[in-house]
């Protein structure tokens, strides 16, 4: 029994709906979090008394929210039905009853506050002594009794009894067109299955996809459109790398939740609303780092880090390149490297490249024209389609990482992923962005199954956040935590046959035991 059922056994009322969201005040976004979290809104802990003992506990482990729900309508759990206890019931001036029949005067602001500190209810009479009496500040207790009086049209957009709307920014033209479709298909095609199975605890998924354009101010239109205008509930595997940390700060400031944040850069941005499936490019190039020190003992050098002019490259190279100093790595150089040039990046014994595939094989090709065959390192996503394209002498000294591998794949994942393309005409290419939008989907899935049919926005990214090997079917177990975002923080270690053009994995999937 959580925080408010210290208001007593009312009879349960209605449900208020509206039709959009409305802005909380400062006060009420307070309480809301008070209600929800059992945090004051300033962040400082607060305590509730338990028992005829009054035991103190942190309110954080019985919110309100827990038994009388987002809503405050109440759900039945263990036999018992906790009360509705939003505003418009407690004040209603047709006083209450309670299951033992005796009637009760309507709850003042007064006698709100008493029930909830001292265990009283608005006939003064005591309250079952195993209901929570919270130690609240005055500015507390006017905090909740403002959102419980807003609770029933607060509401998160995108989350009815019957739908749930998600959104997507996937582009339909330029570059990405091609991956942007296939990441399209493979979420439409998830949608399906999982409406088809009856959808999340009877709610019906939407989908909406809008292209986020060619630049930066359209990214931004489009996931204002996706917020403001589609009020989607959250956000899943988008493709638009122009926003870069826009993202960050547009959906912490709407409270939304992103899971998938695909990129080719692999460079998944930090904060606590996203969840990423896989190893973005820092932990791959780490895996890699930490193979070439371990199995080809390369920490002599000398080493260099080749990337485009490009700020998320860049950045991407500059923390390589900390991480191999920071681990005795000697002779690092980090270059920047356009592939069209003429002058080359000669002497290392090793390299990191960062880019795409085109410029990867242009580079290996003037290295062999020049003489040299240095190990060659690069994570897979950015150059597998042009990997055969490599001179033969860089046969086994090219060595990729890769978030899965095929013998990740359960049969029963394997089975799901082939029905999935058959039915959305995919075939096996950009398989790092199918698996990853799929695991995206069904993470969304499994987070609201488990949020219940009481889900949130905060809810879902509780339940994502505690989350531990979880299995796709399709990639080493995924985990995530308070401070841990990356569900996969390592990747599998692979060599390639040139000529015969064979794959050979030479270190399977570890988490990385540090980042830069």
């Amino acid at each position: 029994m959580k925080a408010a059922l210290v208001l007593g056994l009312l009879l349960i009322g209605g449900i208020s709906f509206c039709a959009h969201a409305l802005a909380l005040s400062p006060s009420e976004s307070a309480g809301k979090r008070l209600y929800r979290e059992g945090v004051s809104g300033n962040g400082e802990p607060i305590m509730a008394r338990v028992g005829a003992a009054d035991m103190l506990l942190p309110a954080t482990s019985l919110p309100c929210a827990n038994c009388h729900g987002a809503d405050a309508q109440g759900r039945p759990e263990g036999g018992v039905r906790p009360p509705d206890i939003s505003w418009s019931r407690l004040s209603s001036s047709y006083g209450q009853r309670q299951i033992n029949g005796r009637n009760y005067p309507a709850y003042t602001e007064g006698t709100l506050a008493r029930a909830i500190q001292g265990g009283r209810d608005s006939a003064n009479n005591r309250l079952d002594p195993a209901m929570p009496r919270f130690v609240l500040s005055m500015n507390d207790q006017r905090n909740l009794t403002a959102y419980l009086k807003r609770v029933t049209d607060d509401r998160d957009p995108g989350l009815t009894a019957d739908n749930l709307h998600l959104g997507s920014l996937l582009p339909r033209q330029g570059p990405l067109s091609v991956e942007g479709a296939t990441v399209a298909a493979v979420l439409r095609g998830s949608v399906a299955r999982i409406n088809e199975a009856g959808g999340i605890h009877g709610r019906q998924l939407r989908l909406t996809i809008l292209d986020p354009g060619p630049d930066r101010v359209s990214a931004e239109q489009a996931l204002d459109r996706l917020i403001e205008q589609e009020q989607v509930f959250a956000l899943i595997a988008p493709l638009a790398p122009a926003l870069d940390t826009a993202l960050v700060t547009r959906l912490e400031r709407a409270g939304i939740p992103l899971i998938g944040p695909l990129s080719l850069q692999g460079m998944a941005p930090v904060s606590r609303q996203i969840f990423e499936p896989l190893s973005g490019l820092r932990e791959q190039l780490i895996a890699l780092a930490d193979y070439g020190s371990t199995n080809l003992r390369l920490l002599q050098g000398p080493t260099l880090i080749v990337y485009p002019d490009e700020p998320g490259q860049r950045l991407a190279a500059q923390n390589l390149g900390q991480y191999l100093q920071g681990r005795a790595w000697q002779h690092v150089r980090l270059r920047d490297y356009n592939s069209a040039q003429e002058e080359l990046p000669l002497g290392s014994r090793s390299i990191f490249y960062l880019g795409s595939g085109v410029g990867f094989s242009r580079l290996a090709e003037r290295l062999q024209t020049a003489g040299q065959v240095p190990y060659l390192f690069a994570a897979s996503n950015q150059v597998a389609g042009d990997l055969f394209q490599l001179p033969s002498g860089f046969s086994r000294r090219v060595f990729l990482a890769y978030p899965f591998v095929p013998s990740d794949w359960t049969l029963a994942g394997r089975l799901a992923l082939t029905q999935l393309r058959e039915h959305q005409g995919l075939g096996e290419e950009h398989a790092v962005l199918q698996v990853a939008a799929y695991s995206s989907m069904l993470l969304l899935s499994e987070g609201m199954k488990q949020a219940g049919h009481d889900a949130s926005r905060e809810k879902l990214i509780s339940v994502l956040e505690g989350l531990h090997d979880f299995d796709t079917g399709l990639t080493p177990l995924i985990s995530f935590g308070p401070g841990r975002r990356l569900g996969l923080s390592g990747a599998h270690i692979v060599t390639v046959d040139l000529p015969g053009q064979r794959f050979f994995l030479v270190a399977p999937y570890k988490p990385i035991a540090a980042t830069p």
